[in-house]
């Protein structure tokens, strides 16, 4: 069997997954994630902040060590919103490629959609039934709709937990109108998934989510003091619990926010914006609940790069 690595280089997260592949069918050895926050400060400098570019090469060397080490004889890497937005991104892809051997590829927001699609559809698609997935990122949130492996169709909002968070910097803890401020700008931004969901794209949809948002409120939500990929992968968050979720850790100061049970503490600080794009999200769609996928843009990028069936 060979072994293949996929790695997903985004705005607040670097991702990596090491599988075997057989039959078009891939078993993960090794799954890592580490924030790194690439995208500090993009939204209101245009570009990378050096010192976010140094720590992200530093972890994408040592992922890109451990595949290698591993077997994985071949790797791919793809960089997604904070990449795209930076005047200066060519100094990341060349201290990526001098420190770490890595090649990173620039995706647009639609091919990170599909990616991620391709993705959920391998968990939770069934022929003939459609999917709506949802990835609420730290620069961008992408939806799309479809009734098999390629969506149908597919949005990128430029709007994410890292973004929002700064376009709005709320105080610790975020004051009621700093909430009622990030739901506003949440909802303007996402605006047009009201118009994909009159417009009958999202009707009779099943929503999944995906990315490391979606991820931690499932875990927040199940009071998961070990992280769990198996009981957070496939799990259910409803609207109207994450209305709950959304109210308690933005009553919260970031101290106490950190120490939750299933909080990862390096997404405390952008945890209430990235809920709330959620809650957004799905109201406008109408989408009473969505299942939660701890797989994403990587999963999507091992089935597309090497062959998954």
């Amino acid at each position: 069997m060979e072994r293949v690595a996929a790695i997903d280089v985004g705005t607040n997260t670097v991702l990596l997954t090491v599988a075997e592949r057989s039959q078009g069918r891939f078993t993960p050895v090794v799954e890592r994630a580490e924030i790194t926050r690439l995208g500090r400060g993009v939204d209101r400098t245009g570009e990378l902040d050096p010192a976010a570019i140094a720590t992200t090469v530093e972890v994408l060397a040592r992922f890109a060590r451990e595949a290698r080490s591993l077997g994985a004889n071949r790797i791919a890497c793809v960089a997604t919103s904070a990449a795209r937005d930076a005047s200066n991104g060519g100094a990341f892809f060349a201290a990526a490629r001098r420190e770490a051997g890595i090649f990173p590829e620039v995706i647009s927001g639609e091919e990170e959609a599909r990616l991620v699609h391709r993705s959920a559809w391998f968990d939770f698609g069934l022929p003939g039934h459609p999917l709506a997935v949802l990835d609420v990122g730290g620069g961008s949130t992408e939806l799309t709709w479809g009734s098999s492996a390629q969506p149908s169709g597919r949005r990128s909002f430029q709007m994410g937990a890292v973004r929002l968070t700064e376009r709005v910097a709320p105080g610790d803890p975020p004051s009621g109108a700093d909430l009622a401020q990030l739901r506003a700008a949440a909802r303007a931004a996402l605006a047009d998934i009201r118009t994909i969901q009159v417009s009958g794209h999202l009707g009779g949809a099943r929503l999944v989510g995906v990315a490391g948002t979606v991820t931690t409120l499932a875990a927040v939500a199940q009071a998961l003091t070990v992280y769990d990929a198996a009981r957070v992968h496939g799990s259910e968050l409803a609207r109207e619990a994450l209305e709950g979720l959304v109210a308690r850790l933005a009553a919260l100061p970031l101290a106490e926010r950190a120490g939750l049970p299933g909080m990862e503490p390096k997404r405390a600080d952008v945890i209430v914006a990235g809920a709330v794009l959620v809650l957004e999200a799905m109201t406008l769609g109408g989408f009473a609940s969505l299942v939660v996928s701890d797989r994403g843009v990587r999963w999507g990028l091992l089935y597309d790069r090497f062959g998954g069936d």
